[in-house]
Formats: structure tokens, C-alpha cells, sequence
């Protein structure tokens, strides 16, 4: 399988990397509910089979429960993974030394001894400076605790601030994980992506199927998701007949290339260069389906009429 090097010299990686937001998640998607950790496992275990072994998490994800899970599933199947997880600032965390003990938890959570890639989950700093915190986490990369350091949901500038800081300890900024879908385009217009390739940054996509949006599975008619999208007026009958247009062309190519939309939606962000799609699974079926977005390539033409068909959305 073809890998992808996390900002130029940092951990080879799988182009897709699994999402774990929802292992442990009740708040959001119903977790302990609609599926269990027996669910969670099969999905572990069908990643690793299929070489997906790279996966996000974060130290919030279930308080906590996401980080355990993961933990527990590579001790029981005495399976390993490539880790990504997340510090996240909060008016409380005053000083470096924040840094160390979140991590020291997190560690303890995952039960390894280092992450293959630390990132700051919001550019917040409050009480702690970009420069205490960027060299807090240089100093972690020095004890050889994370492997290399990425930031998430950093505008533009706020990444540049912080691949200067690191460059000063002799770090490179591995990656920025940023919103980034089909018809959520921002990050090219605010010119996220564009700084990240001349930085040589990766660029981690969330929410590449904008929460099921682009999976095809609703419509105008549809009933809405359960859980907090019920609100997203995106899900409501005018955000779905705006969307029409996109799911069209999705659903043509699709056909054309045996696929489903889904898979054609990872792909056409993979082709952009660069850039990682970030897939939330919980069954060992959604792990399947998402793996067949890779072995194959969409044609520069269909690339152009899905650039063209979601402008609105830039």
C-alpha cells in the first residue's frame, strides 16, 4: 500500500486514517447504544488486516474512553498502530509542564511508551503562549515520547507561527487537521491548504464525508439523523436539495468507476496531494467500505467536475 510521510520526515503512514471520535462518545453518537465495544474491536481488527493502521484519537473522545479502548484492543489482539492524539488547551493548563502531564495520561490511556503524532486540538492559547506551548512539545519529541508534532484547526497564519517556533529546536510541524470535505471547502479559500503544501505539512481530513452528508444515504425526503445532526439545517430539506447537484455528479462517477459516492468523496481528497482523509468508523462493515476508496484513482476529468460542482461551498 502506498504511504504517505507525515510532514516530509515524520512517521510513514497509510493515506487513510481511522477516526475514533465515536469510541466512547454518548453525547454525540450514541455510544453504548447503537453499538459496543465488541463493535469497536471487529473495527480495530479489520483495520490492521486491511494495513489501515493509523489512527486519531484524542484525550476528550469519551473523556477519555477512546484513548482506553485503543489501548485495550492493541494489548488483547497484540496488534500495533500508528497513534495520533490531541492535547487540548483550556484555561487551566497554565505552563509547560500541562503539557507533560496530559500527555503522561494519555500514554497511560493508550499504554505505550510514545504516540507517533501529538497535536494541539485548538490554536487557543489563554494562559500559555504558542512559544511555551510549541516548545513544550519539542521538548517531548527530544524525551522521545511523540514522534513528531501536528496542530488541528490552525488558520493559515497560526500554523505558520508555529512551524517558526518549531524550526528554532530543529522540529518540523507534521500536520494540520482541518475540516475538509467536498462541500467543505473553506480551508482552500482561507488558503489552509495552500500554505500547508509550501510549508510541507500534512493536512488530516475530519469530517471528509461531511458527517454523512456525502454517503448518499439522505435526501430532501429522508428522515434526519438521530443525535446532534438532527439539527444541522445542512440535513434539512433546503440544505439536501443544495446538495443535490453535488450527489448527481458523486453518484454518476461512482457508477462509472463500480464504487459508491462515499469512496469517491475519500478519493477525490486523497487526489488533491498531501492530504488524508480521516474516516469515523464504528463496525468492522464501515471499515470495509471505506478501505475500497483507495486502489484506484479518479481521471482528471472527473476530478474537475466534482471541483466544479462543489465551488459553492468554497
Amino acid at each position: 500500500m502506498q504511504t504517505i510521510t507525515l510532514g516530509g520526515n515524520g512517521p510513514q503512514v497509510p493515506p487513510l486514517c481511522i477516526g475514533t471520535w465515536a469510541w466512547g462518545d454518548k453525547l454525540f453518537w450514541s455510544y453504548g447504544k447503537d453499538y459496543s465495544d465488541a463493535e469497536l474491536r471487529k473495527a480495530f481488527e479489520t483495520a490492521i488486516g486491511a494495513g489501515i493502521k493509523f489512527f486519531d484519537t484524542a484525550e476528550v473522545y469519551g473523556m477519555g474512553v477512546s484513548e482506553s479502548l485503543l489501548g485495550q484492543f492493541m494489548r488483547e489482539t497484540g496488534q500495533t498502530a500508528q497513534i495520533a492524539t490531541k492535547y487540548g488547551p483550556n484555561p487551566l493548563r497554565i505552563g509547560g509542564n500541562a503539557v507533560k502531564e496530559a500527555l503522561t495520561a494519555s500514554l497511560k490511556r493508550l499504554k505505550v511508551d510514545r504516540v507517533d503524532l501529538y497535536q494541539v486540538h485548538w490554536p487557543f492559547a489563554f494562559l500559555m503562549s504558542q512559544e511555551t506551548l510549541m516548545n513544550a512539545l519539542a521538548d517531548e519529541v527530544q524525551q522521545g515520547r511523540i514522534r513528531s508534532v501536528g496542530v488541528s484547526n490552525y488558520s493559515a497564519d497560526q500554523m505558520r507561527t508555529a512551524h517558526e517556533i518549531l524550526a528554532k529546536r530543529g522540529i518540523r510541524l507534521a500536520t494540520n487537521q482541518v475540516r475538509y470535505s467536498l462541500i467543505t471547502r473553506q480551508v482552500e479559500s482561507k488558503k489552509i491548504v495552500e500554505t500547508a503544501r509550501n510549508l510541507g505539512v500534512t493536512i488530516l481530513a475530519y469530517s471528509p464525508l461531511a458527517q454523512g452528508l456525502l454517503t448518499g444515504k439522505y435526501t430532501a425526503f429522508s428522515t434526519p439523523p438521530t443525535g446532534a445532526r438532527q439539527f444541522d439545517t445542512r440535513f434539512g430539506r433546503e440544505g439536501m436539495e443544495k446538495l443535490a447537484p453535488v450527489m448527481q455528479v458523486l453518484e454518476a462517477i461512482a457508477e462509472a468507476n463500480d464504487r459508491t459516492p462515499a469512496q469517491v468523496a475519500l478519493n477525490w481528497l486523497i487526489a488533491q496531494g498531501g492530504v488524508i482523509p480521516i474516516v469515523g468508523v464504528k463496525s468492522a462493515e464501515q471499515v470495509k467500505q471505506n478501505v475500497r476508496a483507495l486502489g484506484w484513482t479518479l481521471t482528471p476529468t472527473e476530478i474537475a467536475e466534482l471541483e466544479k460542482v462543489t465551488r459553492p461551498w468554497l
